[in-house]
């Protein structure tokens, strides 16, 4: 009852200005609704004069629920197909990711950029954009400005690649019979699921193809989603050390404070989703948690809306967006490098 008293303001805010975001993201998929959310929050909250009574719901979405969200992620991972069919995208993804992620770093220490939003932009551009944000966020203890901060530089580039990559294929010389090679591309250059789908539907509907541009984009998609798992692992065991290092002498230190904990229950999920189906169980039945890990990740972001400061947003961005595009242009040179060194195109 207590929990109920405290929260439920904050978080019935956040669910009423969520809602519209959205059924806004399903029309506009390429901006999707987690975008929506966070614009829609800073706006929001430059008209509440006082947040006492909401500020603990408007918390908890934006660190439990966000939590949750990438939980309910794990059943959409049917590990099998992945792991099988990703194979030959695996070194085009590692090279991408750890291009990405030397980018951050050596930019980090280049422009004195704080550690947080460095991390997150090199996660995010390198991963699987919001989805690798939303499960890093809670382990480097990222405040709500440095997941909005990093989430609008991710958003930019996404829409971007979208929009240019099917003419970027055309001329570098993919072939237009096939979705095999412009599906690799897509799937390891564009960050977001919502931007590997669209351009890759693109390209399928620029050259008849189907569906099979799109098959092969959200299978690498999915593959490199997989890479969130020992990232975190690696942040968790460097934070985990930094605060056991720093703790006062004489004062207990917890491991359950800051170990993520959530990214042991998000693999469960993928394991329990592929033994499933390997069980004979339909993907289909697992459509509902997918559907509210999406919608999980709008209210959360919605919630960082609320407790971002637009103002201070635009006036430091753009160091972050120096960096997220430097990071596009190294993934996007690594990615089309490779599958020429490959000769998968």
């Amino acid at each position: 009852m207590d929990f109920f008293n405290d929260k439920y303001k904050g978080i019935l805010l956040c669910l009423i200005i969520s809602m519209p975001c959205w059924y806004l993201g399903k029309m506009f998929p390429l901006i999707g609704g987690p975008v929506f959310a966070i614009i829609a929050g800073m706006l929001v909250t430059q008209f509440i004069k006082d947040k006492t009574n909401l500020q603990g719901g408007i918390n908890y979405v934006s660190k439990k629920i966000l939590q949750y969200a990438v939980i309910l992620l794990g059943f959409g991972l049917n590990l099998t197909v992945v792991l099988k069919t990703g194979v030959q995208s695996l070194p085009i993804i590692i090279s991408t990711i750890a291009t990405s992620l030397v980018i951050a770093w050596a930019m980090h220490h280049w422009m004195g950029m704080p550690t947080k939003i460095s991390t997150l932009v090199g996660v995010g551009s390198s991963i699987c954009g919001g989805s690798a944000i939303a499960a890093t966020a809670p382990v480097i203890k990222a405040d709500d400005e440095e997941v909005a901060q990093s989430i609008s530089v991710i958003f930019f580039f996404n829409m971007v690649a979208a929009l240019v990559f099917p003419t970027l294929g055309m001329l570098v010389g993919f072939s237009t019979g096939s979705g095999e090679a412009f599906g690799i591309f897509a799937g390891t250059a564009v960050n977001d699921t919502s931007s590997v789908t669209a351009c890759a539907a693109t390209w399928d509907s620029m050259h008849n193809l189907g569906s099979a541009t799109l098959d092969k984009a959200v299978t690498v998609k999915l593959t490199r989603t997989l890479a969130i798992i020992p990232i975190t692992m690696v942040l968790a065991y460097l934070t985990t050390k930094s605060a056991k290092n720093n703790a006062v002498e004489g004062q207990s230190f917890s491991i359950k404070s800051v170990f993520p904990f959530f990214i042991i229950y998000f693999v469960l999920a993928s394991l329990i989703t592929t033994i499933a189906l390997n069980m004979g169980v339909t993907i289909e039945a697992f459509n509902p948690l997918k559907t509210l890990s999406k919608f999980f990740i709008v209210l959360s972001m919605c919630a960082i809306g609320l407790n971002t400061n637009i103002v201070k947003l635009i006036k430091t961005g753009g160091k972050p967006i120096l960096m997220g595009f430097c990071c596009w242009v190294g993934i996007t040179v690594v990615s089309l490098t490779m599958q020429n060194f490959m000769g998968l195109w």
